[in-house]
């Protein structure tokens, strides 16, 4: 099992960044996937979850509105589209299904006030 993130990076406050996460080792379209992020010194943080079949996903509320998952089981990947970004949003972002007990290596996002 293997789940790579990518598209992090340092954006302005306001900026919008789109993080992909390649999933391989597994049949990627009977899992849930979840993004969680880690800022320093915080507790991990579910962000955003999508049921393997379906639109059906979940929000923290502190991204409602602004943050919207979706999946490609065709392409084997997860997103995260991600606008309106503030400061408060600056952490490590990881790829995660919870059922294989899997997760990517996280990609930084930065976000600059």
């Amino acid at each position: 099992v293997q789940l790579v993130e990518s598209g992090g990076g340092l954006v302005q406050s306001g900026g919008s960044l789109r993080l992909s996460c390649a999933a391989s080792g597994f049949t990627f379209s009977m899992y849930d996937m979840s993004w969680y992020r880690q800022a320093p010194g915080k507790e991990r943080e579910l962000v955003a979850s999508i049921i393997s079949i379906g639109a059906r996903t979940n929000y923290a509320d502190s991204v409602k509105g602004r943050f919207t998952i979706s999946r490609d089981n065709a392409k084997n990947t997860v997103y995260l589209q991600m606008n309106s970004l503030k400061a408060e949003d600056t952490a490590v972002y990881y790829c995660t299904c919870r059922t294989l007990r899997a997760e990517g290596q996280g990609t930084q996002v930065t976000v600059s006030s």
